[in-house]
């Protein structure tokens, strides 16, 4: 799509499809000042759905130590799938292979090991959680709707390690950058450590995809009186670094 030139020069993008190299336009949310964890979880609502059929996906990111893959455990707003709406546990080594994981016994619409198909709500609180699984090496996904107290198992993932570090929480949309605002909050992020202390990041770190690497400029992160919401198409508040509480 035809841009002004003013928008060029000023690396800005908050019209059409983000020219990245998977179509996406991400922005992410670091855990800061948090020890390696035995596992790591955080509650997510949808509160501004989608409303156009694009792939939008919202997931916890941990790094498996030793070993350097990792793993995204999230729901998606998803046209393949049945309503719209999945849940995904995948990951990666850390040379770009996608890692093994056990078949999950999940229904699904579409044969997809990492997503499948699951009738999550929005206004609806879902905690996200990895941890160990009992084979060594292998981690476990859980959504759990906090409104029920169901726990949902996805499945196992191989990612080898023993401990989660690098924690994250993002947001993936591959809409046009100015497709209807969509909204999710973040809240209550929280690790166990091996020594069976449970704690909290000291903040999350605004990170957003770079003009320059196809990202829009027209995503924001903000905090409220209930957690840290990521909103796209509206005025970016926090830049890069800023530093919001969990």
């Amino acid at each position: 799509m035809w841009r002004p030139l003013a928008d060029l020069l000023l690396g800005r993008r908050t019209q059409g499809r983000p020219p990245s190299g998977n179509g996406a336009s991400s922005f992410h949310l670091g855990w800061l000042d948090l020890p390696p964890a035995r596992e790591v979880s955080v509650e997510l609502e949808v509160v501004r759905p989608p409303a156009v059929d694009r792939l939008y996906f919202w997931a916890l990111q941990a790094s498996f130590a030793p070993g350097g893959g990792g793993g995204h455990l999230g729901l998606q707003w998803n046209p393949r799938h049945g309503g719209g709406r999945a849940v995904n546990w995948g990951g990666y080594e850390s040379g770009g292979s996608i890692l093994a994981g056990t078949p999950s016994t999940l229904v699904s619409t579409v044969e997809d090991p990492n997503t499948r198909t699951w009738p999550w709500e929005p206004g609806r609180r879902y905690r996200l959680r990895i941890h160990r699984s009992r084979q060594p090496g292998w981690w476990s996904g859980e959504v759990t709707d906090l409104v029920t107290g169901a726990a949902t198992h996805v499945r196992q993932l191989g990612g080898g390690g023993e401990l989660l570090t690098d924690i994250l929480v993002w947001s993936e949309v591959f809409a046009d950058c100015d497709a209807p605002s969509v909204a999710v909050r973040w809240s209550r992020p929280r690790a166990l450590l091996p020594d069976g202390r449970i704690v909290s990041p000291s903040a999350y770190e605004c990170r957003y995809q770079r003009f320059q690497h196809g990202g829009c400029t027209n995503t924001d992160s903000r905090a409220d009186e209930a957690g840290v919401v990521q909103v796209t198409n509206t005025e970016r508040i926090n830049p890069v670094g800023s530093r919001l509480g969990p």
